[in-house]
C-alpha cells in the first residue's frame, strides 16, 4: 500500500473505533467486540505505517541554526539537572558446590 492510503486507511478505523467505543460504554455488547477486533487491525496496520514512513525516507523539516542552538541549550539544562544515582552495591557470587568424587566401575565380563 501506498503511504497516504495507508494513513486513510488509519483515520477511518480510528473513527470507527470511536463511534462503537461510545455504542459499548452504554452496554452494546457487540459494539465492545467489535472495538476488539478493529483495535487489531489498526495495530497492524499502524506497524504498516511505520515501514512505509521509514521506506519513504520520512521527509524531515530544515531547522534554522537558532533552532538547533535552542534545543542544544535546552538539552544542557535537562542534563544538568538530573541526579547522579548511588551504584547498587555488588551482589556475591554464590559459592561453588565440590563435585562428587568418581566412582569405579567393575569390568564387565565379556558374554561368549
Amino acid at each position: 500500500m501506498a503511504l497516504k492510503t495507508t494513513v486513510e486507511k488509519l483515520k477511518r478505523m480510528l473513527l470507527e473505533i470511536s463511534h462503537d467505543l461510545e455504542k459499548a460504554d452504554r452496554g452494546n455488547k457487540a459494539a465492545a467486540q467489535r472495538v476488539r477486533t478493529t483495535t487489531i487491525q489498526f495495530a497492524k496496520t499502524a506497524k504498516d505505517y511505520r515501514k512505509e514512513s521509514i521506506a519513504s525516507g520520512g521527509k524531515k523539516k530544515k531547522t534554522t541554526a537558532k533552532k538547533k542552538t535552542a534545543k542544544k541549550a535546552v538539552k544542557k539544562k535537562v542534563v544538568t539537572k538530573k541526579v547522579a544515582k548511588k551504584a547498587a552495591p555488588k551482589r556475591k557470587a554464590p559459592a561453588k558446590k565440590k563435585a562428587a568424587p568418581k566412582r569405579k566401575t567393575p569390568a564387565r565380563k565379556k558374554r561368549k
